[in-house]
């Protein structure tokens, strides 16, 4: 089981060690266009690589990617860098789709020389644009963004925290686009088979003040993080490693990820069956109409994006 990083910057580095200690694969192979940066990252993961269970880890080229299960790329622009750190900026992440198209442009045709057969996992910002930007490079392959799945287990702790229980006994998922269209929904969001604004009404908490800090500490969950330690990146490190552990192990664990959705003509994140060929099932969720709406909205909002960078695919 092979697993290749594009990208070891600060997202990078997250995955390789989420992976490394949490046995996610047998090897890992880290590239980067700086050749020394995925070198120095892949020899001091190493030296605690003893400790961990058994998985290599080393830095090559592109090349040295073939024969990958999986590739992931996490290369890119972040938030900080491309000025996507503006909380009334309501493009947030969507800023960085046209520097990052352009590095796709250049890493997709490699990786499909190198390992046609691997699923592709997009992680860099914004994950949904830049796995169409992916899609529309290499149409017959298999390729999935993280999508909201960092956003829904975000928007579980807000929740938990609020109602003073622990965020693995919440269902709830966002939604739609990573960014600041996603969908938040509250219709079928449950603690114990209860509704989690009932549960919230009878813990007296006002329903509006409730969903709207829930809400506002999700969305912008990335930029809270950034003030403090300069980039957002362990939690994604954890959930990049946790749905490779899915693909590779063919789970079929159902989980919001990002691909691609004939009806909306774009990728976004709803609830899919995620196995060792990526999607393979997208679940048909109930919404209610003001959900339904925002998830339309949402997709209008990453078409809209990604018809914006089609001249520079071409």
């Amino acid at each position: 089981m092979k697993i290749g990083i594009i990208g070891a910057g600060f997202v990078g580095a997250a995955c390789a060690k989420a992976m490394l200690l949490r046995g996610s694969c047998e090897h890992i192979v880290l590239n980067d266009i700086v050749t020394e940066k995925a070198r120095g990252l892949a020899n001091d993961l190493s030296h605690g690589e003893l400790l961990c269970p058994a998985t290599r880890i080393e830095a090559g080229s592109i090349s040295d990617l073939s024969n990958s299960d999986i590739i992931v790329i996490t290369a890119g622009i972040n938030e900080r860098s491309g000025g996507a750190i503006d909380r009334n900026d309501k493009r947030g992440r969507l800023l960085l789709l046209p520097d990052n198209a352009a590095i796709y442009k250049n890493i997709i045709p490699q990786i499909a020389r190198a390992a046609p057969k691997a699923i592709i996992l997009v992680v860099t910002d914004p994950p949904d644009a830049l796995a169409d930007v992916a899609k529309h490079l290499l149409p017959n392959a298999s390729i999935v963004s993280t999508g909201t799945y960092l956003d829904s287990l975000r928007f579980r702790l807000q929740i938990a925290r609020r109602l003073e229980c622990h965020p693995a006994s919440v269902e709830a998922n966002v939604i739609g686009e990573h960014g600041t269209s996603q969908v938040y929904v509250w219709s079928t969001a449950q603690v114990g088979g209860e509704s989690v604004l009932r549960l919230a009404e009878a813990k007296q908490l006002d329903p509006v003040k409730f969903r709207n800090e829930v809400e506002s500490a999700v969305k912008y969950a990335n930029i809270e993080i950034i003030e403090g330690i300069g980039a957002s990146q362990h939690g994604i490190g954890i959930v990049t490693a946790r749905l490779v552990e899915a693909m590779l192990r063919d789970e079929r664990m159902v989980v919001p990820v990002g691909t691609f959705h004939t009806q909306y003509g774009v990728t976004l994140s709803l609830p899919s069956v995620l196995g060792a060929r990526g999607v393979t099932a997208v679940l048909d969720i109930t919404l209610d109409e003001v959900e339904s709406r925002a998830l339309s909205a949402s997709a209008d909002t990453l078409r809209e994006a990604h018809e914006s960078i089609l001249h520079m695919l071409e």
